[in-house]
């Protein structure tokens, strides 16, 4: 699919005035088309890995216009204890700066045909959709975690005004399904969103086709991917 996507390696700025680097790095995958909605893709705790990019061109093959930024600036691992490490230095302050910057960045491109993105991310970038949703107001219409943890995860929703579209797993060791309920109550009771949440008898990171932990589901992926994109095409504005 990558050979029939245009796709590149992008860089685009962050904000200036805070503390931190003011560039950061991104794939970004276009539609055949050359134009489409813009779509933002958040990494898992591994990194940008080739399955994070994958899922660009697979978006950017539904016609969307996707941009996976680099929450880590270039690292990358296949060591649960490692990715532990990388992602307790991502503090959420950062990652939510840095996403900001992607989606204005986005916004910005002639190729992006909509007015609002979506985004899409999964385990820690799952989290930190969520909190794009919180913070970004407007300018997120569609917010799609897979099962969303880590330092991401918003306290309040209050902000959210995006529909918001949650695949979560019903034998996640990493997010129990019990957390998983209450996050889907405590974002429709804060925000009055459009809130669908999406329950898999599967295991944490039942999308990701590197299968690292060997939960790797192909029949509940595929459900929860048409599911998503469908989502997707009908809540970008």
């Amino acid at each position: 699919m990558s050979e029939k996507t245009p796709h590149q390696n992008t860089t685009f700025t962050i904000d200036p005035a805070a503390q931190g680097p003011s560039t950061a790095h991104g794939y970004l995958a276009l539609p055949q088309s050359g134009t489409g909605p813009g779509v933002i893709v958040i990494q898992e705790w591994w990194g940008l890995t080739d399955h994070i990019k994958d899922v660009a061109d697979r978006l950017a093959a539904e016609g969307f216009v996707a941009l996976a930024p680099d929450l880590y600036g270039g690292s990358i691992t296949h060591d649960g204890e490692e990715a532990g490490e990388m992602m307790s230095r991502l503090p959420a302050e950062e990652g939510a700066r840095l996403l900001a910057g992607a989606t204005d960045h986005l916004l910005s491109l002639e190729a992006v045909s909509s007015k609002s993105v979506g985004a899409i991310g999964f385990c820690m970038g799952g989290g930190f959709v969520l909190a794009m949703a919180a913070q970004q107001g407007d300018k997120v219409s569609a917010a799609v975690p897979f099962y969303g943890v880590g330092q991401g995860v918003p306290e309040s929703y209050n902000g959210v005004t995006a529909a918001v579209q949650g695949h979560y797993a019903e034998h996640d060791q990493n997010y129990p399904v019990e957390k998983a309920r209450e996050q889907e109550e405590q974002i429709r009771a804060e925000s009055g969103a459009e809130v669908t949440y999406h329950y898999y008898d599967a295991g944490h990171a039942f999308h990701n086709d590197e299968n690292p932990l060997g939960t790797y589901d192909p029949e509940k992926a595929q459900l929860a991917w048409d599911r998503a994109v469908t989502f997707l095409k009908e809540r970008i504005g």
